[in-house]
C-alpha cells in the first residue's frame, strides 16, 4: 500500500476502505508519511468530501493513534459534551457542575480560545493555580471519586489529531466537515464518555455561519457516534449575537459563578438549562428532557451546583478564595460605559465583531501561545430586538490600555445595525439531531 495511491483514489472521488485510512493513519502519525503527502489528502478530502463511513474510519483511526480511556470501571455512563465554539460561551462551566451534582458523571477534556473563539481552559486559567494538564491516571482518579473534570487534552489522546489539525491549519483546510467532524469526535471517542452532546453553533461568531453547513456537521457528527456505539445528539444553538453578557475569560469566568448561584442573564441561564436537560435524559438520570429540567432547575436553585463547582476547582489546584469572592479575580484597570448614538431596534449584535474588540484589548489570541490578559473584555448590555434610546448604555469596555479602548469602541459600534421598525429578538436554539 502506498501513500500517494490513497491520494489519487480520493481526488478521483473514490471511497476509501477502513485499511487503506488506517494505514494512512498510522504513517503519518509515525511520520513515516511526509506532511506534503498528507497535505495533498487533505486538500482532496476538502474538494470530493467523505461518507459517514469514511468519516467513522477515520474518526476510530485517529482515536486509535493513542491511548484509548475506558471508564467503564468507575460507571457505566460518564457524560461529556462539546461547543464547537462561540462568542461569550462559558456553559461548560455551569452544565458540568449541574449533571455532575445531579449524579452524573462527566469528564470534558476542554481546549484553549483560537481567534475569536473562546476557550473554557483559559476562563479556568483565570483561577490562580487551577491545573488543566491532568495526567490520564489524575482524570481517571479525581472522576471516580468527585464525579467532575475539567481539564485539557491529554497528549497521549488522539494525537494524529492535534498533527493533521497544524496542517491543516496552514494549508486552508479547516473549514472541511469531515476532517472537523473526524477531529472533534477522535477526541471525545478517546477520552471515554459513552453519552455526548454536542453543542454546534451557527451564525456570525460560529465557524459554522451557515445554517446548512451547521446541520451538515451535526448529522456527520451524529452518524460517526452511532457508527461507534455511543449516544451522540446534537443541538443547533444561534452565534449570531453572544450568548450571556460577558465576553473575556475572568468576565465569564465571573458570570458563570453568578449562574451557578442563581443570578445569570437569563439567555445563558436558558441555555445551560436545555443543555443540561438533555444530557440528564440521556445518562437515565430523568426519562424525559422535561423531568432532566425539573431536575436541573432544582439542583441549581439548591446550592448543589455551585458546591460541586467548588470541589471541581479544589481538586485541581485552583485558589477557593478567589471564586467565593470574584472581586480577587484579574481585572482591568480601565472600565468605560459605551452608549447609544441612535435611537431604534437593535437588528444586530454581531457576536464576531464584538469578539474582535476583547481579542484587541488582549482577551484572545491572533495565533497559538499568544499570552492572554485574563482581566480584559466586554460585557454585552444589549440584544438583537431590544428597543434603544439615545444615550442608551450599549456595552460596557474593561480595557487595561486607553488606545486599545479606544479602538475597541469603534469595533463595537460597527457590532450593530439598528432599524426604525420593531424585530424579533433571535432564537437560542433551532433544532435537535439524534
Amino acid at each position: 500500500m502506498r501513500a500517494v495511491d490513497i491520494i489519487i483514489k480520493k481526488r478521483d472521488q473514490q471511497q476509501l476502505t477502513k485499511q487503506e485510512i488506517d494505514f494512512f493513519v498510522q504513517g503519518f502519525t509515525k511520520s513515516e508519511i511526509p506532511d506534503y503527502q498528507v497535505s495533498a489528502w487533505a486538500m482532496a478530502v476538502l474538494l470530493n468530501g467523505m461518507t459517514e463511513q469514511e468519516t467513522t474510519d477515520l474518526t476510530l483511526a485517529m482515536a486509535n493513534s493513542g491511548e484509548m480511556l475506558n471508564l467503564s470501571s468507575i460507571a457505566p455512563i460518564v457524560a461529556d459534551k462539546h461547543s464547537t465554539g462561540g462568542v461569550g460561551d462559558k456553559t461548560s462551566l455551569v452544565v458540568a457542575p449541574v449533571v455532575a451534582a445531579c449524579g452524573l458523571l462527566i469528564g470534558k477534556m476542554s481546549g484553549r480560545g483560537l481567534g475569536f473563539s473562546g476557550g473554557t481552559l483559559d476562563k479556568l486559567e483565570s483561577i490562580p493555580g487551577y491545573r488543566v494538564n491532568l495526567s490520564v491516571d489524575e482524570f481517571m482518579k479525581q472522576l471516580r471519586e468527585i464525579g467532575i473534570v475539567l481539564t485539557g487534552q491529554s497528549a497521549d489522546l488522539a494525537p494524529a489529531d492535534g498533527k493533521l489539525y497544524a496542517l491543516r491549519d496552514v494549508t486552508g483546510t479547516v473549514p472541511c466537515i469531515p476532517l472537523i467532524a473526524s477531529s472533534v469526535m477522535s477526541k471525545k471517542l478517546a477520552a471515554g464518555a459513552n453519552v455526548i452532546v454536542l453543542d454546534v453553533k451557527t451564525g456570525f461568531g460560529a465557524f459554522m455561519i451557515n445554517m446548512e453547513d451547521a446541520k451538515k456537521l451535526a448529522r456527520m457528527m451524529v452518524a460517526i457516534g452511532k457508527l461507534s456505539d455511543r449516544q451522540v445528539r446534537a443541538v443547533l444553538s444561534d452565534m449570531n449575537q453572544p450568548l450571556g453578557e460577558a465576553v473575556g475569560n475572568a468576565m465569564e469566568l465571573h458570570e458563570a459563578i453568578n449562574t451557578l448561584q442563581g443570578h445569570g442573564p437569563a439567555d445563558f441561564n436558558e441555555h445551560c438549562m436545555v443543555i443540561s436537560s438533555h444530557l440528564l435524559q440521556m445518562g437515565k438520570k430523568a426519562d424525559t428532557l422535561e423531568k432532566g429540567r425539573e431536575l436541573a432547575e432544582q439542583i441549581l436553585k439548591s446550592g448543589n451546583a455551585w458546591k460541586k463547582f467548588r470541589q471541581l476547582v479544589e481538586a485541581q489546584g485552583g485558589d477557593v478564595r478567589v471564586i467565593d469572592q470574584p472581586q480577587l479575580l484579574p481585572h482591568a484597570n480601565i472600565i468605560e460605559p459605551v452608549l447609544s448614538q441612535d435611537s431604534g431596534y437593535l437588528s444586530m449584535v454581531n457576536a464576531k465583531t464584538v469578539a474582535e474588540a476583547a481579542i484587541l484589548m488582549g482577551a484572545g489570541r491572533a495565533k497559538k501561545g499568544d499570552p492572554i490578559d485574563y482581566g480584559v473584555g466586554v460585557l454585552v448590555h444589549c440584544k438583537v430586538g431590544d428597543e434603544i434610546k439615545r444615550g442608551k448604555l450599549l456595552f460596557t469596555i474593561h480595557a487595561n490600555d486607553k488606545k486599545k479602548l479606544e479602538q475597541a469602541k469603534n469595533i463595537l459600534y460597527s457590532a450593530l445595525q439598528v432599524q426604525d421598525s420593531p424585530c424579533k429578538p433571535l432564537p437560542l436554539f433551532y433544532d435537535v439531531i439524534q
